[in-house]
């Protein structure tokens, strides 16, 4: 069995789906778990959506139109009979929505968003699936939320791999079909309410349909040749890593390289899968692969580029010193926040932090730490991470720069710049 996944920009439009389809049906024969993500920027959409319907706007209606415009346009370029059932399951699926925005909110803005949010997943995995029928690919498509279990922490939510593991495997029994299509990115909680995984969170559904299923292969499908060194909209040589390992694809995720989801990489490795990256628009080329080899990690460079950093320093207004007690304080305020730190280093009476500039989180954090700290920022900063670094890579990096902050081990450098 592999484990199929496609991100939004690989089904953003009618061609798109047909790539995808084509893709599939080129591994006729083989039992295939496909995942799919929102249709294009429809996650970026909903989001929009779900702010008009917190602030009660009556352009909410007409962001909704929108949305169902861009699905049933898509319909349209590839159904030529109007009368398929998709078009009738679309419309019933944005029924969930209309209901939803109707209505006064009725949760945390967590919740309203797992609720509303995870509909993009839904409408793409059934006009997919409709269109593989069509083209008399035997499929079955499958609710995510009625296997991948989680808790109820809304926007993160954590998977429950026991229940998960039950459920995956009792459904899997009852399908006859060799091509299974589901969502990424959505679960279920024990009360039946949809969460959502994180944001990026359908490579990690697919990390956990390969374990529990024990697939031969993960294949992520992007619009790139496969795993870069740097992304190229901020660098103009970049090179594909062809062969990396687990830990260096983890290190490369938690420092925010966008290509792989931080969660993806754990069940794979505990189960020794390997993850391959391939584009769709070359659906021949080999990409790159993800497995235990670790004999290529340091041979290329690596740079994770994040722009819009706010670097936070903190000081005790009595000059006491930032011990373990603070520290702690400040941790569960920035958890209470929802604020992920990025870097962070500290010194005897001070303590550094940056983080993704999130106005109303950092305009929080401003009120709940001026009685106790004197606070000091800095917009609009870069954070800079490269992996296997050389002190010439660094001089190129920094010319004409500005640090603001400067770590180094001993395979990593990480610079704030203003």
């Amino acid at each position: 069995m592999r484990v199929f996944k496609f991100g939004g920009a690989s089904v953003k439009d009618a061609e798109g789906v047909k790539n995808a389809a084509r893709i599939i049906e080129s591994h006729k024969g083989d039992q295939l778990v496909v995942i799919v993500s929102a249709m294009g920027k429809t996650t970026n959409a909903l989001e929009e959506l779900l702010t008009l319907h917190l602030t009660r706007s009556e352009a909410v209606f007409q962001k909704l139109e929108e949305i169902k415009s861009f699905h049933f346009e898509i319909c349209n370029n590839l159904f030529e009979n109007k009368k398929e059932a998709i078009f009738q399951e679309l419309h019933n699926t944005f029924v969930e929505a209309e209901w939803q925005i109707e209505d006064e909110p009725i949760g945390t803005s967590g919740f309203e968003y797992d609720q509303l949010i995870g509909l993009g997943e839904l409408l793409s995995t059934k006009i997919l699936s409709a269109y593989l029928s069509s083209t008399l690919v035997k499929n079955s498509w499958i609710d995510a939320r009625d296997v991948v279990r989680t808790d109820n922490t809304y926007q993160a939510a954590i998977v429950d791999w026991k229940e998960t593991e039950q459920l995956i495997q009792q459904k899997f029994k009852t399908l006859n079909e060799s091509v299974i299509i589901t969502q990424g990115f959505i679960g279920s909680s024990s009360e039946n309410f949809t969460t959502t995984l994180g944001r990026e969170g359908s490579d990690f559904s697919a990390a956990i349909f390969a374990s529990i299923l024990n697939a031969t292969e993960v294949v992520i499908w992007k619009d790139v040749e496969g795993m870069l060194n740097a992304d190229p909209k901020h660098y103009e040589s970049t090179v594909k890593l062809e062969n990396i390992s687990y830990k260096e694809a983890v290190e490369l995720a938690y420092y925010g390289a966008s290509v792989i989801h931080p969660k993806t990489i754990k069940p794979l490795e505990n189960k020794e899968i390997p993850l391959y990256v391939k584009s769709f628009k070359n659906p021949a080329a080999e990409g790159s692969l993800i497995n235990r080899d670790s004999s290529r990690d340091n041979e290329i460079p690596s740079y994770i580029h994040k722009e819009n950093q706010i670097l936070v320093s903190f000081s005790s207004r009595d000059f006491d010193f930032i011990d373990e007690r603070k520290l702690s304080e400040l941790f569960q305020l920035f958890s209470k926040i929802g604020l992920s730190f990025n870097i962070l280093q500290n010194s005897a009476i001070s303590f550094t932090v940056a983080f993704d500039y999130n106005e109303s989180k950092i305009n929080r954090l401003r009120k709940e730490v001026s009685e106790n700290y004197k606070v000091v920022y800095n917009e609009g900063a870069t954070l800079i991470t490269i992996r296997h670094f050389t002190e010439q890579i660094i001089a190129d990096l920094l010319k004409g720069r500005t640090v603001l902050l400067e770590q180094r081990t001993r395979s990593t450098a990480r610079f704030v710049l203003s």
